[in-house]
Formats: structure tokens, C-alpha cells, sequence
């Protein structure tokens, strides 16, 4: 099963949002396959000790509040 995520802003712009919000991310932990989030979940869980699932409301809080989210 695949994840869709719900983007606010283009992803350039969210990945650098989440660069800032964590500086251990690099370009490389933040490649992005639309046609495979999947893929981007479970690097950045793994990375950050967090489920899939959390990774996923994550990005997509931070896309939603301009880099606010924590």
C-alpha cells in the first residue's frame, strides 16, 4: 500500500522546510518519488527512529505550517 502525501507547497520548498526544521536530513535522506512515498517514509523513519506513519503527518505538517511544525 502506497502513501499518498498531501502537500501544501511544492516539494523543493518542503524539503528544504524540513531541512531546517532537522539538520541531521540530508538531500539524499529527502529524495522524493512521487510515484513512491513510500520509499521516503521509510528512509526517514528508519533515520529518525519513527513510525512510517508518523514521518508521513510530519512532512505533511510541516508543508502545511511553513516550517512551524516541530
Amino acid at each position: 500500500m502506497s502513501e499518498v502525501l498531501k502537500l501544501e507547497a511544492p516539494w523543493p520548498e518542503v524539503k528544504e522546510m524540513l531541512k531546517e526544521v532537522n539538520v541531521e536530513l540530508s538531500d539524499e535522506d529527502l529524495e522524493y518519488d512521487p510515484a513512491d512515498p513510500e520509499a521516503l517514509l521509510q528512509r526517514l523513519a528508519k533515520k529518525m527512529g519513527r513510525t512510517p506513519v508518523q514521518i508521513k503527518a510530519w512532512v505533511e505538517s510541516v508543508s502545511f505550517n511553513k516550517g512551524k511544525a516541530g
